[in-house]
């Protein structure tokens, strides 16, 4: 009997926000189920900024992250504007210098691995590739998977073997930048396999100690206008009407102290959780989310058809996110705590418009976008990188 010959499979991803991580973090968890004949691949994840000099990482990262939460209308200009510069630019010839520079670290590691194929889900490790590819330093195909709902120039390389789109939009402005539409596959978001199967609500909001008959709804961030979480859910709290609300509060020691406090001022109406590996139980209680709109929390909430009131997008990708989720009808939109307040009034009234947002994101979500991009990277039977 032959063996079966399993292929390698290396994603790489970037630090620089979750959703990056989280993306390649799902295809990695598709690839290692095991059928009963063994895994699907052999898959390794890399976060490239492990790879880096403490002096980049804290450049790439730390600074990224800072200008988000502080300076969001320079992130949103840097965003435009780096997407409308030329390429042959001085100053992008300089990041492209500075960048090769500070990752030598990793060739060596892809090296050391030989990937069958590259599977990348920020722009960051392609944009590598493609020089070494050019170079002939890497002869496997590299793949690219855009993980939000709109397409920025700096995921656009040459001599990528493949491209995984969120939406026909995205593929569309794919083509648009001219790559060619036979390397370009709808597929959605990678997420990860949890959410291919709708949770049981009932068994999920009594194992949380919440009851499955009332109306939950899911904060899931605050800021950004909003105010901190405890300032959001009290606000929330005070509204009219029976229902429940969730609070994540992630790593955020300070805000989840805060939350308990409150929740002892409303007993049964306020569920605080800090970091938790059981998000999507958590979602299969709610009937609304409240969130940032990054395009793996996002894609999550459509997988399990939940409405959501995205709050104070970050201009740039996030701000494109929010867009395609208001034109399809699955989310609206707060900016501050006066219209947060409004939006879930309006929908707390108007059951029937929550119901139809349900039956839209539903319909939109793609539960097995991770499953979808593996099988294309494993079929695939050209052999080698294509060039352009």
């Amino acid at each position: 009997m032959t063996e079966k010959k399993q292929k390698r499979i290396l994603l790489l991803s970037v630090s620089a926000g979750a959703g990056h991580l989280r993306a390649a973090q799902a295809i990695e968890a598709y690839a290692m189920q095991d059928d009963g004949e063994g895994s699907a691949a052999i898959a390794s994840h890399l976060d490239v900024m492990d790879f880096v000099t403490p002096a980049f990482r804290k450049l790439y990262t730390d600074f990224y992250i800072k200008l988000v939460n502080k300076a969001p209308a320079l992130w949103g200009y840097l965003y435009h504007a780096s997407h409308d510069a030329p390429r042959d630019g001085s100053m992008q010839r300089l990041r492209r210098g500075i960048e090769r520079l500070n990752t030598r670290a990793l060739m060596a590691q892809i090296a050391a691995f030989q990937p069958d194929a590259i599977i990348c889900t920020h722009f960051l490790p392609a944009e590598l590739l493609s020089r070494a590819l050019r170079q002939e330093q890497l002869a496997c195909p590299v793949w690219v998977q855009v993980t939000d709902f709109d397409l920025h120039r700096m995921w656009v390389h040459e001599r990528m073997h493949g491209y995984f789109a969120a939406t026909d939009e995205v593929a569309f402005r794919m083509r648009h930048e001219g790559i060619p539409a036979e390397r370009i596959h709808v597929t959605g978001i990678p997420i990860m396999p949890a959410f291919a199967q709708v949770p049981e609500r009932v068994q999920c909001a009594q194992a949380f100690g919440l009851d499955p008959r009332r109306t939950t709804i899911l904060l899931m961030g605050g800021g950004a206008g909003l105010g901190s979480l405890d300032t959001v859910a009290a606000r929330l709290l005070a509204l009219p009407g029976d229902f429940q609300l969730i609070v994540l509060a992630g790593k955020n020691a300070a805000a989840l102290a805060a939350l308990q406090d409150l929740a002892g001022q409303y007993p049964g109406r306020l569920l605080a959780q800090g970091f938790t590996g059981e998000v999507e139980r958590l979602m299969a209680c709610a009937d609304l989310v409240i969130t940032k709109p990054g395009g793996l929390t996002t894609s999550e909430c459509l997988a399990l058809g939940l409405p959501m009131i995205v709050n104070a997008p970050i201009p740039g990708q996030e701000e494109r996110n929010a867009d395609y989720l208001l034109e399809q009808g699955v989310a609206l939109k707060a900016f501050d705590g006066v219209t947060l307040e409004y939006r879930v009034r309006l929908l707390l009234d108007h059951p029937q418009q929550l119901q139809a947002m349900r039956a839209k994101a539903l319909a939109l979500g793609r539960p097995r976008a991770a499953c979808d991009v593996l099988a294309l990277v494993l079929d695939d039977g050209r052999a080698g990188a294509v060039l352009q």
